[in-house]
């Protein structure tokens, strides 16, 4: 099986859009403010996902991906219009979460992290990775991956809550495929460990 857990959010496909996103960035750069609200609403749901899986706080990824939005458009005079909006925009949304890990110390709400997923989720019907079946309750995996590094949590995310293919994570991070896979094993490794001895839990490596 596949996935992690159950599919909390689509990817959109980001060819479907590049055309559109072109024209949308091009009309930020002078300043319409219209176009980058559009990019806004298309994307501000898949943001918050994103920022969620990776702080685990609703409160703080509501404001992380507020933030990376309004970090865009101050940018927006260094937008290329030939290259694809959201492999860019992630780069800033995930840096703001790892600060954000790193200086707050950020304590996760599991519970209502969960519960905003579980609202967010697309397809109810979606089959849960093996992992999941061996603990008690989702709330437990939760508590395990806040104490992932960040290049770990990072890549289950991608990997499993937008469900990017191995190919799509190398360009997103700009690392090679191979060390792709390398890194979500041994965060799945990681994982389990985490799952299968809780009394050994750190504290996450940011």
């Amino acid at each position: 099986m596949d996935t992690l857990v159950a599919e909390l959010t689509e990817a959109p496909a980001v060819a479907q859009f590049v055309d559109e996103d072109a024209e949308l960035l091009a009309a930020c750069t002078r300043g319409r403010t219209l176009a980058f609200h559009q990019l806004v609403e298309k994307y501000k749901r898949r943001a918050y996902y994103v920022a969620l899986g990776l702080v685990g706080s609703s409160d703080d990824a509501w404001d992380l991906s507020q933030e990376a939005f309004i970090r865009i458009w101050k940018g927006r005079k260094g937008f290329d219009p030939a290259r694809p909006f959201w492999p860019w925009f992630y780069a800033i949304l995930a840096n703001l979460c790892k600060n954000c890990l790193r200086d707050r110390d950020v304590r996760v709400r599991h519970a209502d992290g969960i519960r905003r997923m579980e609202e967010g989720r697309c397809d109810p019907s979606g089959n849960p990775e093996a992992i999941l079946q061996e603990t008690e309750t989702q709330q437990e995996v939760w508590a395990a991956i806040e104490k992932l590094p960040f290049k770990f949590r990072e890549i289950i995310v991608l990997r499993h809550f937008q469900e990017m293919p191995y190919d799509a994570i190398a360009r997103q991070l700009g690392i090679p495929e191979g060390s792709v896979m390398s890194r979500l094993y041994y965060a799945r490794k990681k994982l389990r460990e985490i799952l299968e001895h809780p009394e050994k839990r750190g504290t996450s490596d940011v």
